[in-house]
């Protein structure tokens, strides 16, 4: 039985290379000082420190190995996606991460799947990196955030991404970035622990009253850190819809909690007793393992957390560690 972890992020080894080669041609620098390296985009912010761990793949292999990971799909630091760079340069960047990390999944492809990075700030040019990265480049999906440069996921401007996920039927990794701007959380780490489950749950929300998972059937997402707070308060939504219709259901057919079938939530959430909640509420078939490797907040071994939830049967647990990201991964239309 192969264990995967769908969330691990990665920062391929020859993206710094590149970088220093091209960054007029990338509209991105790399930024050296006191022995740190980070990225700055287009004269913007520069991003924290990158972590060697996010660039050492022996690392990466060794702490799988420690967690009994067989299997990462890794993907981009989320800081990297570069949404705010023009749609040229944009363009570019992207191809020039996925080739880069397409490389570093071919350093170990027994032990690592790729979820290729798009520029959505041009949603037809995200749409066509979506389907080379997935038909020609062997990717199985990709990683995008939970807003697009202050864009929600509902606006209609990104449905020819939206139809490019569907028609490949290959997972988007939904991951959350800045969140909750204008809310001041830099006092005790409330960014991380509250702002990153609030952003994904806003997100996911505003696929589904969007109508954008009623639009687009064959979509199949995941959502990390167990799904922010959209299992506890899902059945709110439902109320919604029946109590303010006027609001809620413009631009739905059915209540919202019946769009989620299609839904992937990953185990991220530090207790057995909740991650037993989580397959109770979302069934067995719709829960998948994380790591979110390698930071501080993540679960570095994440079976272990599996194994410690007493109520799962023995077919739950196989269809967390391997069925359900095969079953994804084998629907793939290339």
């Amino acid at each position: 039985m192969t264990t995967y972890d769908v969330h691990a992020h990665c920062v391929p080894p020859g993206l710094f290379d590149q970088l220093r080669r091209g960054s007029s041609r990338y509209g991105a620098e790399v930024v050296e000082r006191d022995g740190l390296v980070s990225i700055q985009f287009a004269g913007g912010p520069t991003t924290p420190a990158i972590r060697d761990d996010l660039v050492n793949i022996e690392h990466r292999i060794a702490t799988m190995d420690a967690g009994r990971v067989d299997v990462q799909l890794i993907s981009s630091w989320i800081d990297l996606t570069g949404y705010g760079l023009p749609s040229g340069a944009a363009v570019r960047y992207t191809r020039m991460f996925n080739e880069a990390l397409a490389a570093t999944v071919a350093l170990h492809p027994d032990r690592l799947l790729g979820l290729c990075t798009v520029p959505l700030q041009d949603p037809p040019a995200a749409a066509a990196e979506l389907r080379r990265s997935v038909t020609e480049a062997g990717f199985v999906g990709a990683e995008i955030a939970t807003t697009i440069d202050g864009v929600d996921l509902d606006d209609p401007g990104l449905n020819p991404f939206w139809g490019a996920a569907a028609e490949l039927g290959c997972p988007i990794l939904i991951h959350p970035y800045l969140p909750l701007a204008g809310r001041d959380m830099s006092r005790y780490l409330l960014e991380n622990l509250v702002g990153r489950a609030s952003e994904s749950t806003i997100a996911v929300a505003h696929l589904v009253f969007g109508g954008v998972l009623e639009r687009f059937p064959g979509l199949a997402l995941i959502l990390v850190h167990g799904g922010g707070f959209v299992p506890w308060q899902a059945a709110r939504w439902d109320r919604g819809y029946e109590a303010a219709p006027s609001k809620t259901a413009v631009n739905l057919t059915r209540k919202p909690t019946e769009s989620l079938s299609n839904v992937y939530f990953d185990t991220v959430l530090h207790d057995p007793q909740v991650v037993g909640f989580l397959v109770d509420w979302a069934g067995a078939d719709r829960v998948v393992l994380g790591s979110d490797f390698p930071f501080p907040m993540g679960d570095l071994t994440p079976v272990d957390t599996l194994d410690a939830v007493r109520s799962l049967s023995g077919s739950d647990r196989s269809a967390i560690l391997h069925g359900n990201v095969e079953r994804l991964v084998a629907g793939i239309r290339r």
